[in-house]
């Protein structure tokens, strides 16, 4: 758990050049790690796909992925669903937010 927490900062710091990145960051529980972002659209979600795809590979062999969460308006998610659809995520539709 020490390496791969030891791991973040890497991440953090390649998504700091993201333009469409609104908020970044890794939370723990235990032996459960939650990492919580936000992106202007699926532009920017996919765009930071591409730009970690190293560094994922890399902290997914010391760790397993157990589920992926994708939160936006509807349109958006259409976007996504066959670029992520190796990830499995599960879809929620946006249906009030404040912003």
């Amino acid at each position: 758990m020490e390496e791969i927490k030891a791991g973040f900062a890497k991440f953090v710091t390649k998504t700091a050049t993201e333009e469409k990145n609104l908020f970044y960051g890794f939370s723990v529980n235990d032996d459960e790690i939650f990492c919580r972002e936000g992106y202007r659209d699926a532009d920017g979600l996919l765009a930071h796909v591409g730009n970690i795809g190293a560094l994922l590979a890399e902290m997914l062999k010391k760790a397993d992925l157990t589920r992926i969460e994708v939160h936006g308006p509807a349109a958006e998610l259409e976007k996504l669903k066959g670029p992520l659809a190796h990830l499995n995520p599960v879809w929620f539709t946006m249906e009030s937010q404040r912003n």
